[in-house]
């Protein structure tokens, strides 16, 4: 069985799509067969990875999920080794808006994961928003990663993000459970970043990953030449700590 792992996040800005993209670049890194679906209707992900949307021929997410082609059948290559992606382009917005009255709307993405064999990984880009898009990426995941930003409102509206996995917990997803908090863009140079990072903790209690992700501007470059931080810079700090933050992943999960 594929280990499920949903990138989540209902505030932008925070780095989620970076997070997903470099989590499962390191897992593949690691010999772990790994699928990144881009999940996120920005399409971040696939563009980040280098995947030219226009060539895409209609073979992606929005497909999968408003038109029930089979997920193994838009899967495409990233570039780098034991790393697949499921694309996504902006049109995935609209397939979520014709999901609202259909049937099984609510685990779409889980029966078209159920599908597919030969992953370790399977890493879930979701959108910034707490819509049905990241409801079917909660209810499709064994695990969620949640990234929070070290800056003053890092944990504004979280509780509301942490109520829905309860009730999907309750619902249709028992086995749902927070793998770990990941702070991101942290500059310790800052008492700032140390006194949210501490806040963070203190609500988050054996949760908090040890690895915290720098802001680094070689993570920022990294997306425009379409490869993860780990094969444009793996010296760079974003490099390490993005390795780092995989190894404990692994070491969480158990495998």
């Amino acid at each position: 069985m594929s280990i499920v792992i949903s990138v989540t996040n209902q505030k932008g800005g925070v780095g989620k799509t970076t997070t997903a993209v470099n989590v499962a670049y390191y897992l593949a890194k690691s010999g772990k067969k790994t699928l990144l679906i881009d999940f996120d209707p920005q399409g971040n992900a696939t563009s980040g990875l280098g995947i030219d949307k226009q060539a895409l021929d209609g073979k992606t997410m929005s497909e999968v999920m408003g038109h029930g082609v089979n997920l193994q059948d838009i899967i495409v290559p990233s570039g780098q080794k034991n790393l697949d992606l499921a694309p996504t382009t902006p049109e995935l917005a609209n397939t979520e808006v014709e999901l609202a009255q259909a049937s099984h709307r609510f685990t779409r993405l889980r029966n078209a994961i159920a599908s597919v064999h030969g992953y370790d990984y399977i890493v879930i880009d979701s959108p910034p928003s707490l819509s049905l898009l990241t409801v079917n990426g909660l209810i499709a995941a064994r695990y969620v990663l949640l990234p929070v930003q070290a800056e003053f409102y890092a944990l504004e509206g979280l509780g509301q993000l942490l109520e829905t996995m309860k009730l999907i917990r309750e619902k249709m997803n028992p086995t749902l459970d927070l793998v770990g908090v990941l702070a991101t863009m942290v500059d310790s140079r800052t008492t700032l970043s140390t006194q949210v990072l501490a806040e963070i903790q203190q609500h988050f209690p054996g949760k908090v990953f040890k690895a915290t992700i720098p802001r680094n501007i070689r993570l920022a470059e990294a997306p425009s030449h379409g490869v993860p931080i780990g094969a444009y810079d793996r010296f760079s700090k974003g490099a390490r700590a993005y390795k780092a933050l995989a190894k404990e992943i692994r070491e969480r999960v158990g495998n």
